[in-house]
């Protein structure tokens, strides 16, 4: 979501991009698109340089003087909740899907506009075109928070809509946002993205493709409530969600880390590879919503059962690492 009044009411697990008639077996195929691209060809590419904070290895970064303040607040019963996974939910795919498209994507013009979703946030967007394809997955299949991104893998630009729709030659959207891979560089301070936190999404996603190599080098998103939530954020973060200002609550690019003697051997090891980026790299609040959701992408590989077993992982065993100097700008 990308406003101080939208929650995430919609749970979604993970939608797999337009398979081939021929291939129906290859899950990550996006056989409509120019290039005959793969979705794991993303991971093919650096996700921003390695000096971004996104980047940042956060292993022995010092706890926060309130760490214990704020994840009393958010509830330390509370436990990890793998907001991805295969197949439907409620008729629709539950996550965040995305396309990987190359120089050869047309452009596409985007609109800006109000529904009765949530608002018109233009002005705190990057205009269009951009290079998505007509027929790019929509998060929940244009229910919810209804996020499009797009992945140019040949010059490394990152393209996300939120709120959006397919429309005519291109499509509608409350917001928009166009991040460069290749650079260290961040939203205008107090703009909003996709995503409320002003972040992007995209790189924040637990992907299948990851799994398959053994690793995921970055944090992960996730979600509290808006009640848990400081008017504040800290870089990379840009943008706030109205509230109040105290030290139990966390601020937008707040991280979570997984205790370092937290026992992980009884995961499966795709498990193993989803905790032990918590533990590297932590988690991150990007946008209001469900507690302690962390966000995936579509694959049908997912074991779901599997990733239930995150449920076991309780806020006690984690740790807030230092904030430094929280920003309060409004746009």
């Amino acid at each position: 979501m990308n406003t101080p009044i939208l929650y995430s009411t919609i749970l979604l697990f993970v939608f797999l991009v337009s398979c081939s008639s021929d291939d129906a077996e290859n899950s990550s195929t996006n056989s409509n698109f120019p290039g005959d691209t793969e979705l794991a060809d993303a991971e093919n590419i650096q996700l921003f340089p390695e000096n971004h904070p996104l980047n940042m290895d956060i292993s022995n970064s010092p706890i926060d003087p309130n760490s214990d303040l704020i994840l009393n607040n958010i509830g330390l019963s509370e436990h990890l909740f793998a907001d991805f996974g295969s197949g439907l939910y409620q008729g629709a795919p539950i996550g965040i899907p995305y396309v990987v498209v190359n120089n050869n994507q047309p452009l596409v013009p985007i609109t800006f506009r109000a529904n009765s979703y949530d608002g018109n946030y233009g002005d705190e967007s990057d205009q269009g075109p951009f290079p998505i394809p007509l027929n790019a997955p929509i998060e929940g299949n244009g229910a919810g928070d209804s996020h499009i991104i797009s992945v140019n893998i040949e010059n490394g630009m990152l393209y996300e809509l939120y709120n959006a729709s397919q429309s005519g030659a291109g499509f509608e959207a409350s917001s928009a946002a166009v991040f460069d891979l290749n650079t260290v560089t961040y939203r205008p301070d107090g703009w909003t993205s996709a995503d409320a936190a002003g972040l992007p999404i995209f790189p924040l996603l637990v992907r299948y493709p990851e799994i398959e190599k053994g690793e995921i080098d970055h944090p992960i998103r996730f979600t509290i409530g808006r009640n848990k939530i400081y008017e504040g954020y800290v870089l990379p973060a840009r943008h706030l969600v109205s509230g109040e200002r105290s030290d139990e609550l966390l601020p937008f690019g707040g991280r979570l880390r997984l205790k370092a003697n937290y026992d992980i051997s009884s995961f499966s090891e795709t498990n193993q590879i989803i905790l032990r980026a918590m533990k590297k790299y932590g988690l991150i609040l990007a946008d209001v919503g469900s507690d302690i959701f962390i966000t995936g992408a579509p694959n049908d590989n997912w074991d779901n059962d599997d990733l239930r077993n995150l449920q076991q992982v309780t806020l006690d065993n984690f740790e807030v690492i230092e904030l430094g100097e929280i920003s309060t700008r409004v746009n």
